[in-house]
């Protein structure tokens, strides 16, 4: 037997999570999928109708969001939705983005809530100053069966950023590592100046004392002032005393 040639499999998708166009609803050709629900509760392995039930009854899409894993991750979604938001964001992130660095923030899967706040705040500083961020989770060993961990930082990431940060590339994997690139919002950083702004100033501490040397000259001078008014009006009440005792004795 001669074995045909010309005849290859169609090459496995090399991301494991779909990066622009991932697969919609009928367009899903896995048996059974791992089910993420709308709200990201995770809802275990579903037989693929089961699955797609679940997301019609719903009114929403199921989404292959990972599908070299076993089973694919799919998730239930508004995706028309999110496609328009995500643009939308994107196009302001695009705004007054020239010579913008990148910088890079690393995560573990299991990652605690001290260290995720921790690397929250440096990604936020990066933002504040105009700089792109690449968020990149690491997986080792058998993390790598769950991919789905990993997706779930970044997304909670995105929503926690949601008000001063756009993603500007989706989550995807490439080798053991899962990436995703988010850009600071036009106009996030003029709105924080001017809350800044609008804050009272303290002032510096020289500015502090020379307030507090004011205020107690005031508060001195003020006290002086009703001392001599008060005593002015003793010597008047004496006089008077006085006049009428003379008045008397005449």
């Amino acid at each position: 037997m001669h074995k045909q040639k010309g005849l290859r499999k169609p090459p496995k998708e090399v991301s494991a999570i779909a990066a622009q166009e991932p697969r919609l609803n009928e367009e899903i050709t896995a048996r059974e999928v791992r089910l993420i629900g709308y709200d990201g509760e995770q809802m275990g392995i579903y037989p693929i109708a089961s699955a797609q039930q679940i997301a019609d009854d719903e009114g929403l899409d199921l989404v292959e969001i990972a599908p070299n894993s076993d089973p694919p991750v799919c998730r239930v979604m508004d995706y028309g939705k999110f496609k328009y938001d995500q643009a939308i964001k994107a196009k302001q992130a695009k705004k007054n983005q020239s010579k913008i660095e990148t910088k890079e923030m690393k995560f573990r899967p299991k990652i605690d809530v001290g260290d995720y706040t921790t690397k929250k705040k440096h990604i936020l500083r990066f933002l504040d100053a105009g700089s792109k961020v690449k968020i990149t989770i690491m997986f080792r060993g058998r993390e790598m069966a769950h991919p789905e961990q990993g997706l779930s930082i970044l997304e909670r990431l995105a929503d926690d950023l949601k008000d001063v940060a756009a993603i500007e590339a989706q989550p995807k994997m490439e080798g053991r590592n899962m990436h995703m690139l988010i850009a600071p919002l036009a106009g996030a950083g003029k709105k924080k100046a001017a809350a800044k702004e609008a804050a009272p100033k303290e002032g510096t501490p020289a500015e502090k004392e020379m307030a507090e040397e004011e205020t107690e000259t005031t508060v001195a001078k003020a006290m002086k002032a009703a001392a001599e008014k008060a005593e002015a009006a003793a010597e008047e009440a004496a006089d008077a005393a006085e006049e009428m005792e003379g008045e008397e004795d005449a």
